[in-house]
C-alpha cells in the first residue's frame, strides 16, 4: 500500500536567520514593529533604524524637511549602505536583522535595488501599510524632525498604494496593534521563505 505524501512544513520564520526590510510611509508604525519583533524573536535579532542612522550626522545634518536637495540625497544614500554594511556583518555573524525605510514604488532602482545591492539577494521587503487615516493620527503623535505635514504625509501615502500589484506582501495593520502585526509578519515571513517574492 503506498505511504502518504510527507507533510509539507510550513518554515518557522521565527526561529531562522533573516534579514527583513520593512516598507511603509511615516506613521505607519515601521519602527515600533521592528523593534518588537527583534525583541521577541527566538534567534539574536537586531533593528536597524535608517532614520537613527542618518541622525548620526550632527552638525551639517540635511533634514529634508528644509528642502529636498543633493545634501540630503547624499546623506540618505550614505545611510542606505552604512544600514546595508551593519546588516551584512550582523548576518555573517549569525544575527537576524530587520531595516526600516519608506521605499517608493516609482524608485525602485534608489529603494529597493538599493538594499538588494548593500545587503544582498536574501533580504525579504515587506510593506505595512495602515489606512491613511491611521498614518494621519499617528504621525500627529511625533515631534522633531520625524512629524511631518499632513499634506506630506497624505503624499507620501498616495505614492505608497504603488506597491498593490508589486508582488510584494502587504500588511495593513489599521486594526492591528504592534504584537498582533509582529505575529502577522512572522506569518508573511514563513510564506517568503517558502516561496520568495520576485523584485
Amino acid at each position: 500500500m503506498p505511504s502518504a505524501p510527507p507533510a509539507t512544513a510550513v518554515p518557522d520564520a521565527t526561529g531562522t536567520t533573516l534579514a527583513v526590510l520593512l516598507i511603509g510611509p511615516a506613521g505607519a508604525g515601521k519602527t515600533s514593529v521592528a523593534k518588537y519583533w527583534a525583541d521577541h524573536r527566538r534567534v539574536p535579532t537586531a533593528h536597524i533604524s535608517l532614520d537613527d542612522v542618518r541622525e548620526w550626522v550632527r552638525s551639517g545634518f540635511a533634514d529634508p524637511q528644509s528642502g529636498w536637495n543633493d545634501h540630503s540625497e547624499a546623506q540618505y544614500r550614505l545611510a542606505r549602505r552604512t544600514c546595508g554594511f551593519a546588516a551584512r556583518n550582523f548576518l555573517a555573524n549569525g544575527i537576524s536583522c530587520i531595516l526600516d525605510d519608506a521605499v517608493f514604488p516609482d524608485r525602485p532602482v534608489v529603494g529597493l535595488g538599493g538594499w538588494k545591492r548593500h545587503v544582498g539577494p536574501g533580504l525579504l521587503p515587506v510593506v505595512l501599510l495602515p489606512g491613511l487615516e491611521i498614518v494621519l493620527e499617528r504621525n500627529a503623535e511625533r515631534s522633531g524632525n520625524r512629524r511631518l505635514t499632513d499634506e506630506e504625509v497624505a503624499r507620501i501615502h498616495g505614492r505608497m498604494a504603488g506597491w498593490y500589484g508589486s508582488g510584494l506582501p502587504i500588511i495593513d495593520n489599521s486594526q492591528l496593534d504592534v504584537p498582533s502585526t509582529a505575529r502577522v509578519l512572522d506569518d508573511v515571513l514563513a510564506r517568503s521563505i517558502a516561496s520568495p517574492p520576485a523584485w
